[in-house]
This record gives structure tokens, C-alpha cells and sequence, in this order.
């Protein structure tokens, strides 16, 4: 065991402790998997992230991503809080406002600008229709019934996302889902707000058989959805999401598409430093 650099940073909040949290270790290099693990699971947080040297030219360091209760090829919120990490850590970027992470899922951009951090979204692994016995199911888990649901679509790029839409933010906001009937599905759901308002969506994550049962702020949940409602012309293609709400949370997620590519972002916060014992 040794002392390494340790990091703290809430993801997809300007102000501190509004967002969601990660914890990030730094120069993690000879950890095991298993190491990983257990400190990801000690945490208690939706995710850790542990940075490495890179093992490829192009990319300015490598990160793995755990969950409480396994590895992730990616995710949303743990890009951009290493990217945060790495950068306050002493991290120059090869290529001035854009880094490159290595990750399980590949090489993904990431971007600083406007006192924002975005990524550009891996493309989607499986994307398409949800089988209906499984969507009877989810309106169950969420507690509505079934004609509630106006779509339902599979959006993996690591997570096994499902996203559901409903008519409204005021509907998402109000589900009271039963976490006991979820199994292993993660479920993101999506609904409207109306004209004028600071957010267009409110968007809220459920992950069955996690420690962490509704995920404050996702970025690769408003990766898949942001896909998947841009295609459908049910978005816009430059838009704002809130996530948190019924947590307390403030999380606003910056989505864009440029050029054909998902980018997703907002403004990350540092809030601890320090070293772990690992």
C-alpha cells in the first residue's frame, strides 16, 4: 500500500454539492481489479475512477471506471470528473482545450470551454426497440401503467440503459418506482418541460440491484436519450436537462450535436483533495 492523490468533484453542478459526486484516484498504476473494487465499494459512491497512464499515444492518460459492483467500459459523469481531476492534478493536454481519455469503451474527446467540460458520446452498442412483455415490466417497476409510456428504446454504451419516455417533466418527477422488483435493469426516463423553462427535460436514473438505487446526475443516460430523442425530432439539437431534483440535486446536463456527434457536458466542481492509503 502507498499514499496516493485523491479527489473529490461534483459533476454536472456549478455550485458545490448540487451535482454528483466521484471519487477519483490518481497515479493508480499497479492496483489490481480487484483492489479497485473493493475501495470502489468502500466509497459508497455511484462511482470511482482510478487514472492511469495511458497505454496508447493518442490519448493524455487511461481511467477505470467501477461502480459499487463492477467495472464500467464507460460512463458520463466519471469522464468528465477525471478530465476535471486530471486537469487540477497538473495534466497538460496534447492538444489545448481538447484531452483525450483512454477507456475501456475506446478514445473518447473531451473538451473545456466556457467553464464547461463535454465529451463526445461513444456510439451506441445496442439501440432499438424494447421487447413489450419487458416494457409492461418497467411500468411496473416505475409504478404507472402501461399506456404512460409513450416509447421505450435500448441506448447501451457501457451501462445497459433503457429509456423510457413519458408526456411530462411533472410526470418523471413524480414516479415513486419500487427498487425491489427492478432485478439488474437500469432504467432512464424522460419527460418535457414546458415553453419557458431553464431545463427542456427532467430526466431521473434507476439501477436495480445497485447500492446507489437512483443515480443523481448520468451523463451516459443523457448520452443515449439525447441520441435517441434527436433522431426522433422529439429534441432539439442544442438543449439543457435537469437531474437531481427529487434528491435534492440540481444537476443540469449541456447537450449538443455537432457535426453528427453527441456532445455531453456541464460544469464540474472540485469540493476534496488529498491522498488515500491504496
Amino acid at each position: 500500500m502507498k499514499m496516493r492523490r485523491y479527489s473529490e468533484v461534483d459533476v454536472f453542478s456549478e455550485e458545490a454539492y448540487r451535482g454528483n459526486a466521484l471519487a477519483v484516484v490518481h497515479d493508480a498504476d499497479g492496483l489490481s481489479a480487484e483492489e479497485m473494487q473493493r475501495f470502489a465499494t468502500w466509497t459508497n459512491l455511484s462511482e470511482t475512477t482510478f487514472i492511469l497512464a495511458p497505454s496508447v499515444p493518442q490519448a493524455d492518460y487511461r481511467v477505470r471506471i467501477f461502480s459499487a459492483r463492477e467495472e464500467l467500459p464507460f460512463a458520463g459523469h466519471p469522464t468528465l470528473g477525471s478530465a476535471k481531476a486530471w486537469l487540477e492534478a497538473g495534466g497538460s493536454p496534447r492538444s489545448g482545450g481538447m484531452l483525450v481519455q483512454e477507456c475501456a469503451a475506446g478514445l473518447i474527446p473531451v473538451r473545456v470551454a466556457d467553464g464547461r467540460i463535454a465529451f463526445e458520446a461513444p456510439p451506441l452498442t445496442r439501440y432499438g426497440p424494447v421487447d413489450e412483455m419487458l416494457v409492461h415490466r418497467i411500468a411496473t417497476i416505475l409504478g404507472i401503467s402501461r399506456d404512460k409510456i409513450i416509447d421505450a428504446s435500448w441506448l447501451v454504451n457501457g451501462p445497459q440503459w433503457i429509456g423510457v419516455r413519458l408526456s411530462s417533466a411533472r410526470e418523471v418527477l413524480g414516479l415513486r418506482p419500487d427498487p425491489g422488483k427492478a432485478g439488474d435493469l437500469e432504467i432512464g426516463v424522460v419527460g418535457p418541460y414546458g415553453p419557458g423553462e431553464e431545463s427542456q427535460f427532467e430526466v431521473r436514473a434507476f439501477i436495480g440491484g445497485d447500492p446507489v438505487w437512483e443515480d443523481p446526475v448520468t451523463g451516459s443516460l443523457n448520452a443515449g436519450l439525447a441520441r435517441w430523442m434527436i433522431d426522433a425530432g422529439a429534441a432539439a439539437n442544442h438543449y439543457v436537462a435537469s437531474q437531481g431534483a427529487v434528491l435534492g440535486r440540481q444537476g443540469r446536463v449541456h447537450v449538443s450535436l455537432n457535426d453528427g456527434a453527441i456532445w455531453v457536458g456541464g460544469h464540474v466542481t472540485s469540493c476534496v483533495e488529498g491522498s488515500v492509503r491504496l
